[in-house]
């Protein structure tokens, strides 16, 4: 009989601006213990993109296979956080397929077009909702994050939709989550122009991006996640780091950023964009 000893993987160190290349669950599971002060992150939305990635999030084969993976994800991201940190989720929607395993181009939208899409998932209708927002922070909250607020993300240079039986989708959620009841919430940097406390609709537009990213995360959208939950020279993370602008936004508030991607491309787009803005940062294989 043969037998052979299998060796945990080295903790990685966090030493300043880094972007590892690597699956967000295998590399969060290697960084410490309570080692970032806040995380800001969008990963995959369900049945949206085909990144050709065999080890993708977004295209599982059922609704409840994408939600347990960002839950374990997300679980695995808990230990990661301080105990006064905050997590910030964006995330948005989608309608069923009809069991259609491909997506026709929108004419309004053409990139909209998809060759691969999952099924109807079960107990869902052709043309529902799928929810999948909220299913997923419902998911997290059981899993034993704190649920503190939503956001809605109003878009006011929104998407135009072809469609004409609904209303064209204009917001998307973004949940705040922490880990414990009492954690560190800096209201008074984010309070609105006129004094008030922040309220929980943000008008913030859309943001294009000249890499060959499909998606990008507003820098306005990130900024208030970042300067209200951390201090300057905390570490602030985003497992699904895409064109890098979370690292960006942290960057320019004298904040560290750890960025985790699995695409090299993206990984590349990234280096580059934050290089350009005079950002230090390395690339580390996880």
């Amino acid at each position: 009989m043969k037998t052979e000893k299998i060796m945990k993987p080295k903790q990685l160190i966090l030493s300043g601006n880094t972007i590892f290349v690597g699956d967000a669950l295998m590399t969060l599971q290697r960084l410490p213990d309570n080692s970032v002060q806040c995380a800001v992150t969008s990963p995959p939305y369900w049945g949206l993109r085909d990144y050709d990635n065999p080890d993708q999030i977004g295209l599982e084969e059922t609704l409840p296979q994408f939600i347990n993976k960002l839950t374990t994800i997300f679980s695995e991201l808990r230990r990661v956080l301080k105990d006064d940190g905050l997590f910030w989720l964006n995330l948005g929607d989608g309608y069923t397929s009809g069991n259609r395993r491909w997506r026709a181009p929108d004419r309004k939208n053409p990139a909209r077009a998809m060759s691969v899409r999952p099924e109807t998932p079960e107990g869902l209708k052709p043309k529902d909702l799928l929810g999948i927002p909220w299913r997923v922070a419902f998911a997290l909250q059981d899993d034993g994050w704190f649920l503190r607020s939503d956001i809605v993300w109003h878009k006011p240079n929104c998407m135009p939709e072809s469609v004409k039986d609904r209303p064209t989708r204009s917001h998307e959620y973004l949940f705040m989550f922490s880990k414990s009841p009492k954690y560190s919430y800096q209201r008074e940097r984010i309070l609105e122009e006129n004094g008030r406390n922040c309220r929980s609709v943000w008008n913030v537009n859309t943001q294009g991006f000249s890499g060959a990213h499909f998606a990008t995360f507003p820098s306005k959208l990130i900024e208030p996640c970042i300067l209200s939950s951390s201090e300057p020279g905390d570490f602030i993370l985003d497992p699904f780091f895409g064109s890098g602008t979370v690292g960006l936004v942290a960057s320019d508030n004298d904040r560290k950023f750890v960025g985790v991607e699995l695409n090299p491309d993206y990984v590349q787009i990234a280096f580059d964009r934050l290089s350009d803005a005079n950002s230090t940062v390395s690339k580390v294989a996880a």
